[in-house]
């Protein structure tokens, strides 16, 4: 279909009884309950042996350390499930999300809808860390050092309203202002007030984006709604890279899809 543009304007770990634990995530007490006894009792030495190995692979393997969750986590990214085609004429590629990727953002969520986007020479995909600012809701972030940054948050729609249903519009969920005013400081990490520099409205097969410039710090954000998630990829640079690279960083942003 045609385009059609509009200018406007883990799991988790709780450490119930951390006073068991030390810093190599063996059972303390527990070892030296069984030491005691294991000179009367061979079983308990055996039974002993076997926590402890136990406790070795649920630390490796389930990653309880904050470290091993950031692990367990990288390994389930599309980082390790090639998402990026091969490069065009003037190196460009396209990044889709592989359906194989993990992540559904919580119990009950249906599989994230694959998205896509153009991304320049020598840009790469940089670890999701659980510990990032969005947390799990910032599904991929990309980088080159020289130019700028992109990531892409996927968030539920009933943030606004519980009666959108599981094939949410982005019509319903706001108008521009509301979409901006209501997710923007997720992206900026303050308030977008004064902020925002323009707006677009714009179509895509039939799907809805904004499009926002906001100014400071320099960030483009496109957002859609697609089943029940809110999409919003965002591209930013410092005000150097910004200068020199505009042009391609608003390439990069205005070519975000929703597939």
């Amino acid at each position: 279909m045609g385009t059609t543009v509009f200018g406007c304007c883990s799991f988790s770990y709780k450490r119930s009884h951390p006073q068991l634990l030390g810093s190599n995530g063996f059972s303390r007490t527990r070892t030296r309950a069984c030491a005691q006894v294991g000179g009367e009792n061979g079983i308990l030495k055996r039974r002993a042996a076997l926590v402890s190995g136990i406790s070795l692979i649920s630390s490796s393997v389930l990653g309880f350390s904050g470290e091993g969750l950031a692990v367990v986590k990288q390994g389930l990214l599309a980082g390790r499930i090639p998402g990026l085609s091969e490069p065009d004429e003037q190196g460009w590629r396209t990044y889709r999300r592989p359906d194989e990727k993990s992540g559904g953002h919580g119990v009950g969520w249906s599989p994230i809808i694959p998205y896509s986007f153009s991304i320049p020479p020598d840009w790469e995909e940089v670890p999701v860390s659980i510990a990032d600012l969005g947390g799990t809701e910032i599904d991929l972030r990309f980088a080159n050092s020289k130019q700028g940054r992109a990531f892409v948050i996927v968030a539920p729609v009933l943030r606004f309203a519980d009666n959108l249903g599981e094939n949410a519009k982005l019509e319903l969920i706001g108008p521009p202002d509301k979409v901006i005013s209501a997710f923007g400081p997720e992206v900026i990490g303050e308030n977008v007030e004064g902020k925002v520099l323009s707006t677009e409205v714009a179509e895509h097969s039939g799907r809805t984006y904004y499009q926002f410039e906001l100014e400071p710090p320099h960030v483009l954000i496109t957002a859609t709604a697609a089943g029940n998630r809110l999409y919003l990829f965002n591209v930013t640079a410092n005000g150097l890279q910004w200068k020199r690279h505009y042009k391609d960083l608003k390439k990069i942003a205005e070519s975000f899809r929703v597939v």
